[in-house]
Parts: structure tokens; sequence; C-alpha cells
């Protein structure tokens, strides 16, 4: 599979970085089918799309032709089968429980063409994981946007053993195709590189906290302030969602047998639905911002 062979784009997921996946590519070009099985997921991204596109436009960010070539190219599907049917480029951004992409990897198998390239968003689980699921394995690895992905640059592209080296090379490309700046990440580690990178500060600063050293607050001013750091720990929490990091966080204390620092701050949040921007409040409140 080259770059040039890539006509049809299939996102799974219709969720924050799932549609900002799809309608990044769409931008781009490409062809880009959006599949959601829900579908008042579907119906609030059209709303936010053509708000999105609009928005971009009365800012001089993209022309009304630019816009309107995007919108053509920006396809919902509420059925899977619709979605990844005849797709060159699968790329996977639903939710981040194993059995739930399981069950994906084996329906997308059966559906998509046997050289599809199949890439998963996920940020901590590899594609090792779904081997069992398709044929062809080759054709397997994780195509890792960063949140809000129509703005972030990076892209980490990430080899397994299974990985064929035209899979890795054309996920490469399609990246610099779409605005981003990707690097390669050449085998399977938990967490990658820059998760990896800041789960270590992450561990630190809830240290602090749970030894009740300071505030999380405190931590981000610091960090921010004194590392100069956009954002803070805590504050990058409450961005990408809470939520995903409580269940990361679950996985990585039953795989590893260690319990991660802060893990009952993380729990007690998740619990009350405090996940951040996306439900109005987390390490921060959002509610007078809505």
């Amino acid at each position: 599979m080259k770059i040039s062979d890539i006509k049809k784009v299939c996102v799974a997921g219709g969720g924050l970085m799932g549609r900002q996946i799809a309608l990044n590519a769409a931008i781009h070009g490409f062809d880009t089918y959006l599949t959601d099985s829900m579908g008042d997921v579907l119906a609030a991204v059209e709303k936010w799309s053509g708000e999105y596109l609009a928005g971009r436009v009365a800012k001089g960010k993209l022309t009304q032709e630019q816009a309107d070539a995007a919108k053509a190219s920006f396809h919902l599907c509420p059925e899977l089968k619709d979605a990844a049917e005849g797709a060159q480029l699968v790329i996977e951004a639903i939710l981040e429980d194993r059995d739930v992409k399981l069950d994906f990897y084996k329906k997308v198998g059966a559906i998509a063409p046997e050289d599809a390239i199949l890439a998963s968003n996920s940020s901590w689980m590899p594609s090792s994981t779904f081997i069992a699921c398709v044929s062809n394995p080759g054709r397997l690895a994780n195509i890792h946007y960063f949140n809000p992905a129509l703005a972030m640059k990076l892209v980490e592209v990430v080899r397994g053993e299974h990985t064929a080296d035209d899979t890795v090379q054309t996920l490469v490309e399609f990246s610099v195709v779409n605005g981003k700046t990707p690097i390669r990440v050449n085998k399977e580690i938990e967490g990658f590189v820059v998760n990896r990178v800041l789960r270590a500060l992450r561990d630190e600063a809830f240290y602090l906290v749970d030894e009740g050293v300071c505030t999380p607050q405190e931590v981000d001013l610091g960090v921010e302030l004194g590392l100069n750091y956009p954002m803070g720990p805590f504050r990058l929490l409450d961005l990408t969602g809470i939520d995903l990091n409580y269940l990361s966080s679950t996985t990585r204390w039953k795989e590893t047998g260690i319990k991660p620092n802060g893990y009952d701050i993380i729990k007690e949040k998740y619990e009350k639905h405090e996940w951040g921007r996306k439900t109005g409040k987390g390490f921060y409140d959002y509610t007078d911002k809505k």
C-alpha cells in the first residue's frame, strides 16, 4: 500500500479524537467516512463540523471553496460496513476498552479490503493486541494523534514486530500530507514516546499532591511558570480527559500490580463524572466558559 493508493479513509469513532482526525483528513483532500453506531453522536458531529469549517473561513484559515470541498469529502456513516468497505485506510478511535476494540477489529477485518491498513489511535494499546483478529497482521500499526487532533502537529507512528515496512512508510507519508509531523516509534512500548515522558512528570506531580506538598493548581503554576510548559500536568489532564486517564491507570495497575500515584484522586473524579473540559469540571471549573 502506497500513499497514492489511499482514496478512501474510514475513521471509526465519532468522539473528540475521531471526529477531528476525520475532518482533518477531509480538509486535506481525502474522501473520509466517519462511522459511529450512535446516531446522536453523528448528529452532534454534523453540527460541530459545519461550525468548525465556518469558523475557519471567518478567520481566514480556509477559503470558502476549501471549506466546501472538505464538507463534500466528509461523510457520516452509522454503519461500519458502509464506511470501511473499499477503504484503503481505517483509523480506529473508539472507546479505550480492550474487549470493545477486539470486537471492532474482528468486524472490520472481515469488511475492509485484505490489504487495507488498520491503524489504531490508541495511546496505550499497541496494535499487536489485535493480531488474532485479522488475517494480514502486516497491515496493523498505531497512528497516535494528540488532542486536539486538528491543531496538534505531532503524530506517533508505532511499528509492531508484525507491522510491514510499507505500512509504516505509508502512515508516515499520510501524516505529512495531513499537515502533521510524524515520529517513528520503532518498537511497541507501553505509552509510546510522549506519554512515557509525560507519565514521568505526572507521576511526580501526583506524588506531590498525595503527600500534601501542594495542590494540583500549584503544581501547574510551578510547571508553567518555572519550566515554561504551555500547560501543567493537571490542566492537561482536563484537556485530554480524566476518564481516559482513569481507564489507562486502571489497566496499568492490573498489568504491573503497582498502584499509580494519584489513582484515588482520578478514581474519585471519574466516579463524579468530573472528566475535565468535556464535562465542564475536572481539576478546574469550566462551567462559566460554556
